[in-house]
């Protein structure tokens, strides 16, 4: 009996040296490992589908298998691995994570949620990557409660405050989601009408929707609240342009630039409202400074030409027509 059972490790270890070339299943893992770790994830690739093969299965090698296909892209097959991987082995919390990363590019974020949700349970202080996602996948199925809890969560806030609010309707903005952002931000105003910020992206949203006086309300209204912050004059100042009151928006992007003196968008629209106000020669003083501060900007270029024309200088005018165009295209 004894004997039959020497035989029979022998055939395993035969045939497991066969199909890795190798002399242990761990040591080609490692190789793998290797592989994948300086950039050679086809190699890596290969060596794991054959060590992912083996019966009894060799504990990791789904779960390398996964991050290799991952690493280059290859989603279906990666959530397949993980799958795997997290069947052998219901502690795995690395490859419960990856599936739910996987799910989510693939465009399925309902089914990525579950998984998410188990890592972020098991280990709520350590997993900022799955809470982040966790949060983008109620915000892509416009679950915008659980993903104002999962923020607030992440970044110690209470769920229901006025920060988490502000801080949802910041998330949403960046991702161009207006209008549920400025829905957050105005519940956070209802809770805290005293918020920073929160009127200043309220200003920003009526901008958008060239809405320039209730821009211009919610900029005040940040000014007020938040006095030193230089954008917030800078955006109130081009609202006030936009609603023709020059000598206002020439105050409040002066502010601007007394309080950042980087703010090339401050300067730029300085030059422009001081141009319409007829004082060329300083109109064109802030706009060669902004234009300093930031070469690539289009408008400034633009305004710069028109003021060039104005003087008379027609060969700058046409050199800062010829940068628009090509910084344009």
């Amino acid at each position: 009996m004894r004997a039959f059972s020497l035989v029979v490790l022998s055939l395993s270890f035969l045939s497991l040296r066969a199909q890795t070339g190798s002399t242990s299943g761990p040591d080609e893992l490692a190789r793998a490992s290797d592989l994948l770790n300086h950039g050679h994830p086809a190699q890596a690739i290969a060596i794991l589908q054959k060590l992912a093969a083996v019966e009894p299965p060799i504990a990791g090698a789904e779960h390398e298998l996964g991050t290799a296909y991952y690493s280059i892209g290859n989603l279906a097959e990666a959530k397949e691995a993980f799958a795997k991987a997290i069947e052998q082995d219901k502690s795995d919390q690395d490859s419960v994570q990856m599936e739910g990363l996987a799910l989510y590019r693939l465009g399925r974020p309902d089914a990525a949620i579950p998984y998410l949700e188990r890592v972020v349970r098991a280990n709520p202080n350590a997993n900022a990557d799955a809470q982040t996602i966790l949060g983008l996948c109620f915000i892509r199925l416009e679950n915008y409660d659980d993903a104002r809890s999962t923020y607030a969560t992440l970044f110690g806030q209470p769920p229901d405050s006025a920060a988490s609010f502000l801080l949802l309707a910041t998330i949403l903005r960046q991702m161009d989601l207006p209008a549920p952002a400025e829905v957050q931000a105005k519940k956070a105003l209802d809770i805290a009408p005293n918020l920073p910020m929160a009127h200043f992206t309220l200003g920003e949203f009526a901008a958008q929707k060239s809405d320039y006086g209730q821009a211009a309300l919610q900029f005040e209204d940040e000014r007020r609240l938040n006095p030193n912050f230089a954008p917030a004059y800078e955006r109130l100042g081009d609202a006030y342009m936009h609603l023709g009151k020059l000598p206002e928006a020439q105050m409040a992007l002066t502010k601007a630039i007394t309080l950042n003196a980087n703010l090339t968008s401050a300067f730029a629209k300085l030059g422009a409202v001081l141009l319409r106000r007829q004082d060329i020669q300083t109109a064109i003083m802030y706009l060669e400074h902004a234009e300093k501060l930031d070469p690539g900007d289009f408008e400034t270029h633009v305004v710069l030409a028109q003021a060039y024309k104005r003087v008379g200088r027609e060969d700058d005018a046409r050199r800062e027509n010829a940068i628009a165009d090509k910084t344009r295209h």
